[in-house]
């Protein structure tokens, strides 16, 4: 198959999949789109080795991760405070339920490694060793990013205890053990 159109065939088949993990990360469908875009442009520069490699998400995720924490780098530079825009409807449908919101703002309260740490353990639903990969770090950094995320969570989102059950002592529920 011509690499063009290898290319346009992933990009059809994972543009729905990187759109959403890519809105987890921002929490705004806007810089979303921005991102997938970057993404898929750096992407596709080196598209013949990374096909060449085999399976090109693990590639692509590494890519979404950078590109994302380079864009929020460059977003705070310019940040200017205000109060709070009124929440924006998602197109998935899930923007009116109390949920999806609580989860939302609780994200937004995450630093961008602990966000994509969450995002890619238990949205993406990769192995720990699979996230360590597309991050560029250790297992050992995901699983404390993890721990530390979660106990960020309880701290100041504790009405998402519901989602999961309540965590007797502290530990998480809900995956299971470590992967």
């Amino acid at each position: 198959m011509d690499p063009q159109e290898s290319f346009r065939a992933y990009v059809d088949a994972r543009l729905q999949v990187l759109s959403r993990v890519a809105y987890l990360l921002t929490g705004d469908w806007h810089l979303a789109e921005d991102l997938v875009q970057v993404t898929l442009t750096r992407v596709a520069r080196h598209w013949d080795r990374v096909v060449d490699q085999g399976d090109p998400d693990p590639y692509v995720r590494k890519v979404l991760h950078s590109q994302h924490v380079s864009l929020w780098r460059r977003r705070w530079r310019h940040v200017e405070l205000r109060d709070p825009l009124p929440e924006t409807a998602a197109p998935d449908g899930l923007a009116g339920t109390e949920q999806s919101m609580v989860v939302r703002q609780a994200l937004a309260r995450l630093a961008p490694r602990q966000r994509a740490v969450l995002v890619l353990r238990y949205f993406e639903d990769l192995t720990e060793t699979q996230a360590a990969q597309a991050l560029g770090c250790s297992v050992s950094t995901v699983k404390s990013q993890t721990r530390d995320a979660l106990a960020r969570l309880r701290e100041h989102a504790p009405e998402l205890a519901d989602l999961v059950g309540a965590a007797p002592s502290g530990a998480p529920q809900g995956r299971g053990g470590a992967r």
